[in-house]
């Protein structure tokens, strides 16, 4: 027996390399609050290695909180934005323009 690929519905199907035909994305407003959101919380734990390392003298630990607090505020940039993309209906439109100014020239 053969097993169909089907593509399944997942957690988090709206973001990363290999979004699913299902995947719907988010909406901008939601993106820049993940963004600020992320930002932020990536500043506190830098601020938080920072001071692990300089004062608390715990080289280890505030380093991870740094590369921590990079990876967070990193986190927003795999999401797709809904609308972002350029729709078929324009693009071939577009394609058919700079075909006819070519064969003007």
């Amino acid at each position: 027996m053969k097993m169909e690929e089907e593509d399944p519905v997942r957690f988090g199907a709206e973001f990363g390399p290999k979004r699913t035909e299902h995947s719907t994305g988010v909406s901008l407003n939601t993106f820049k609050t993940l963004v600020w959101v992320s930002n932020i919380g990536g500043l506190v734990l830098f601020a938080l290695g920072l001071e692990l390392i300089m004062v608390q003298q715990q080289f280890y630990l505030g380093l991870a909180a740094i590369v921590g607090g990079v990876a967070i505020a990193l986190f927003p940039s795999n999401y797709e934005i809904v609308g972002m993309e350029i729709p078929e209906d324009e693009s071939e439109s577009s394609q058919e323009n700079e075909n006819v100014k070519d064969s003007e020239d």
